[in-house]
């Protein structure tokens, strides 16, 4: 299954006290890597080790290189990046008018904390799965779900 990920208020937190972070090393502070929700490399890792294709889906505007470059440093090198520049290339060339389609990147799978993907998923057919800030088993809701 191909599994997308958001990253502003999923995996990397607006304020620090959202939710616990991975720790960060010297190296991370130096080169300027955002923190993590922690065990997003642990959750990762499993579902890589289950078949599974994980990506980043953002409709930030944050370089591709450096999504990987971030992910890479927490050592997990994730299979593809769908920043904001080629989400919006391909959905204006395909006319369809949502935040985020993953279908047209065809992945199976959207992890994210906004509702309105999850009511853009109802509306355009596409599976999402909603975690908030305040769910500290967030990563055992995303695996009950996948294998469900």
């Amino acid at each position: 299954m191909k599994i997308s990920f958001d990253l502003d208020d999923t995996l990397i937190p607006y304020q620090k006290k959202d939710f616990e972070i991975e720790n960060r090393t010297f190296f991370h502070k130096i080169l300027q890597i955002e923190p993590l929700r922690k065990d997003t490399i642990l959750l990762f890792k499993n579902l890589k080790n289950n078949g599974h294709s994980i990506g980043i889906y953002t409709t930030s505007f944050r370089k591709n290189w450096k999504i990987k470059l971030q992910f890479l440093s927490y050592g997990f090198n994730v299979d593809f990046v769908i920043n904001q520049y080629k989400n919006n290339k391909l959905l204006r060339k395909n006319s369809i008018s949502a935040s985020k389609h993953p279908p047209s990147f065809k992945i199976d799978l959207h992890i994210d904390d906004s509702k309105g993907v999850k009511l853009e998923g109802e509306k355009y057919n596409f599976k999402t799965i909603i975690i908030s800030k305040n769910d500290l088993k967030w990563q055992e809701i995303i695996k009950s779900k996948i294998n469900s």
